[in-house]
């Protein structure tokens, strides 16, 4: 009889699996002696160990991750057989497409699941989120209770390191979204060849019942349908395809729409956000409703935390908190705002570099703040291990000649965002860039309150929160 299963050989009990698994940085091997301490009955493992304990069931795997999803799967009663579970994956805009399936999901009178990097809510509860994907044994325990508390569908962020270590193996699909694919997470991948193949794997596990939207207009949105078995369909702003949109017009509270030459008002702006939108869209028509009430019901729907979030003072200054943390998604936002910039005031951009992650994209995501915003503070993100001044100084690197006089660097995050807003004038928009709907700064392992949009409040003296 089998109690739990567990990747932690110090959150074994008694009659568990404990599932021995190579890590990027340890060996799950190592803790099968503790774990069989613990009270572990069954091990799952690549290789057996030297001294084999009595009593003790071993189970050898060449992919034991892929033998963990499933085995979580049976011990969680299948939870995917009795839900419809989208997922989402790409560089950018898995969270704001997963955060508006949902909001749309539930308008439309279903109970709803989300799997996201903001969170994990089951219908009307919210649950902190720790990963974009949870490992194989929390995914299946957490749909699980979301069957228990009669939900419908689960929307769900999948993660290139989640795919490539086989974290979602034992789940039942029934779609799958591709946004985007640009520069991130090479620190994991090294490559960009094995980051492109770890989010297509997401589409080769699809069944053919399931169906794979993808990004017409992103050059890697048909590399996904190659070797993917599921109903098949594109989405796009510039070619054609079976789900196309335009936008009309646009402002910061919001953008009219065309999408296959039906009207849609809706509450986000931006190029990037008329890709999510018509990406919904279209995921909503996949699974069977109607262009009426999609419509209706995106018309409503809300965005993510953190996503183009912003407040206006009595000034007219407005500050903008947004999650971009990478070249493409910073590029995006700084394009939007000068699209949207009517009164022509400066652009203030704030934006650091996490630590603990990819160096590459440091200084490309400086020269296009530099580019793209009339004054640019460096500051830091979540510096985690690293020294701030050192992410700093690898931004630096991209800054243009000409371009240095309009830099700032202020190593204190909240003394950086306070600058950017006695700086503003009139008119002036100021971009606070990185962490989005974070709550927190990691430094030095140690996780310390911090709300980007809250700063903004205060130095901006507004109300609006």
């Amino acid at each position: 009889e089998i109690e739990g299963l567990a990747l932690d050989s110090r959150a074994v009990s008694s009659n568990f699996v404990f599932a021995a698994i190579k890590g990027t940085l340890v060996d799950g091997h190592r803790f099968i002696p503790t774990a069989i301490a613990n009270g572990a009955t069954c091990i799952l493992a690549q290789e057996l160990p030297e001294q084999l304990t009595e009593g003790v069931c071993y189970l050898l795997s060449d992919q034991p991750s892929i033998a963990l999803g499933h085995l979580a799967s049976a011990f969680y009663e299948h939870p995917t057989a009795d839900l419809k579970v989208i997922g989402v994956t790409g560089t950018n805009g898995k969270t704001s497409i997963a955060t508006l399936l949902k909001n749309c999901l539930t308008s439309l009178g279903y109970q709803v699941g989300l799997l996201s990097t903001i969170q994990i809510e089951i219908g009307e509860e919210i649950l902190p989120s720790t990963h974009t994907t949870p490992h194989a044994i929390a995914i299946q325990s957490v749909m699980h209770t979301m069957v228990e508390k009669g939900c419908d569908y689960v929307i769900m962020e999948v993660s290139s390191h989640a795919a490539h270590q086989q974290r979602i193996a034992g789940i039942r699909w029934t779609g799958g979204i591709f946004t985007n694919l640009s520069h991130d997470h090479l620190d994991y991948h090294k490559t960009y060849d094995h980051y492109i193949k770890s989010k297509k794997s997401f589409f080769d596990g699809l069944p053919s019942s399931a169906f794979a939207l993808s990004n017409k207009d992103d050059k890697n949105g048909a590399v996904m349908f190659q070797n993917c078995q599921a109903k098949k369909a594109y989405y796009s702003v510039d070619q054609l395809s079976e789900f196309k949109a335009k936008v009309v017009e646009q402002d910061l509270t919001g953008m009219h729409l065309h999408i296959n030459e039906k009207d849609l008002y809706a509450r986000l702006s931006g190029r990037f956000n008329a890709y999510n939108i018509t990406a919904v869209y279209a995921a909503l028509s996949l699974l069977g409703f109607e262009s009426e009430e999609s419509l209706v019901a995106l018309s409503q729907a809300k965005g993510a935390k953190g996503r183009m979030d912003w407040v206006k003072n009595k000034e007219n200054i407005i500050g903008i908190v947004d999650y971009a943390h990478t070249p493409d998604a910073l590029l995006n936002v700084l394009t939007t705002l000068k699209q949207l910039n009517s009164l022509d005031g400066n652009i203030i951009t704030v934006v650091g570099c996490g630590g603990n992650r990819d160096q590459e994209k440091r200084p490309k995501m400086a020269h296009i703040a530099s580019e793209y915003s009339n004054q640019v503070i460096l500051t830091s993100d979540n510096p985690r291990d690293e020294e701030p001044n050192l992410i700093i100084q690898q931004m630096e690197a991209g800054i243009p000649l000409h371009k240095r006089l309009n830099t700032l660097t202020i190593e204190d995050r909240k003394s950086a965002i306070k600058t950017a807003c006695s700086l503003a004038k009139a008119n002036d928009l100021i971009l606070v860039a990185g962490k989005g709907h974070e709550l927190y700064q990691e430094i030095k392992g140690i996780k310390t309150p911090f709300n980007d949009k809250a700063f903004l409040q205060d130095f901006l003296q507004t109300e609006n929160i």
